[in-house]
């Protein structure tokens, strides 16, 4: 019996990872850009020479949607993937000569979601209610 609340401990841990780094995310990064699109596409950062525009867009995809399904466990394993993507181009090229002490947040939100990726969504999650 004490190896199952050790497992219902991982699984909500998990849940607060999720919620905790996809709503901050989303609500902290992602939704300030989606609603601001207009205003911040001409000018956003282009660090892979896609155009800013589309660097953009791949951005509030991964900061606000993946970001929503992330924190609401659907297809999670999946979702991480744009989110590590963009914040590893944020922190490693396009900040890439920064002080550590400046991409610190966003080496913290890599590993967090890195360490997502690698846990999966967990029992409290949609993935476990749609695709059992």
């Amino acid at each position: 019996m004490l190896f199952k609340s050790e497992e219902i401990n991982v699984d909500l841990g998990v849940l607060l990872l999720r919620v905790g780094a996809g709503g901050m995310m989303l609500w902290q990064h992602g939704w300030p850009k989606l609603v601001n699109f207009t205003d911040k596409m001409d000018h956003f950062a282009d660090p892979i020479g896609l155009g800013s525009t589309i660097s953009l867009s791949l951005v509030v995809l991964a900061e606000f949607v993946c970001a929503l399904l992330v924190a609401l466990g659907l297809w999670t394993r999946f979702t991480t993937i744009p989110w590590i993507i963009a914040i590893a181009v944020a922190a490693f090229i396009a900040h890439g000569g920064d002080p550590f002490g400046e991409k610190e947040m966003a080496v913290l939100y890599m590993t967090a979601f890195l360490t997502i990726f690698l846990t999966g969504s967990g029992r409290f999650s949609l993935d476990r209610l749609t695709f059992q």
